[in-house]
């Protein structure tokens, strides 16, 4: 963890609310980083994508935001990252974004190791490392953890096992940090997309060309715009609420989990999702 946040604060900075955003150079991420730029905020923009990460940049405008090339799964890299975001920032952020994430689609004996544990270590362990080492910069500014989980953390979706289980462990993370942060001044909410529209849908496993988006369509399942996404998080990082849900499938999802999980069974089970 960060023990030592530099003094000084970038001119472009001075009065301003900050958000530190991974997985910011696409889908949710960019559009988060729009929709908070566009409201006034600077924008630390993580990703792996260094292209991506560019282009990110130009799109909020240069002023609006600084570039931060970050593995979400190396702890090192999240010291590095947020300690130059601190010394941009003088040392706090509102906001921290844990969004980056991945999946891979299909049965879960179609599923290589290397796609289990990618998984396991970006969707869970990322998401870790990032409530541990923001922990300063938002304790500084009375700020709010917010986490990207999913609906596929409502009920397990299948032909998204693993995915389904690490998104269940960051809502199980959001819920416990929500108490344990407290006492720091810091507050904590979980973002619950329905799909989304996103590089994500083109997720598939390895030997495979099967899709979510695929299954998806065979369906009839809806797809939100990444707007929609957005602006849920706009409102996490404005509310004090602890769950927040993107699209009206996802409420239908929260309250069909909640009172007919038998029901719910029965539908995914005769769905086309599940053939091979």
């Amino acid at each position: 963890m960060i023990t030592m946040i530099r003094e000084g604060t970038n001119m472009a900075v001075q009065g301003r609310k900050t958000i530190f955003i991974t997985g910011a150079a696409s889908g949710i991420g960019l559009a988060t980083a729009k929709r908070f730029a566009g409201a006034g905020w600077f924008v630390g923009l993580s990703d792996v994508n260094k292209a991506g990460l560019s282009a990110a940049h130009q799109a909020i405008g240069a002023d609006n935001g600084s570039v931060h090339v970050l593995d979400v799964r190396d702890r090192e890299a999240w010291d590095e990252a947020l300690a130059d975001f601190g010394q941009q920032t003088g040392g706090k952020a509102d906001v921290l974004l844990n969004n980056a994430g991945i999946a891979r689609f299909g049965v879960l004996e179609d599923l290589s190791e290397d796609d289990c544990d990618l998984q396991v270590d970006i969707n869970i362990k990322g998401v870790i490392h990032g409530a541990r080492a923001g922990l300063p910069l938002l304790r500084a500014a009375g700020g709010r953890l917010v986490n990207v989980a999913s609906c596929a953390g409502l009920y397990g979706s299948p032909k998204l096992a693993v995915y389904s289980a690490t998104k269940f462990a960051v809502r199980g993370l959001s819920e416990a940090l929500d108490v344990e942060y407290a006492r720091h001044g810091v507050s904590v909410a979980c973002v619950m997309p329905w799909f989304v529209e996103t590089p994500i849908l083109n997720a598939g496993a390895s030997g495979t060309n099967e899709q979510m988006a695929d299954a998806l369509r065979a369906g009839g399942l809806e797809v939100y715009p990444v707007e929609d996404a957005a602006q849920a998080i706009w409102d996490a990082a404005h509310g004090k609420a602890l769950h927040y849900f993107v699209g009206k499938r996802a409420k239908q999802m929260r309250f069909a989990s909640s009172h007919m999980p038998n029901m719910l069974r029965k539908q995914l089970r005769s769905r086309p999702l599940l053939s091979s």
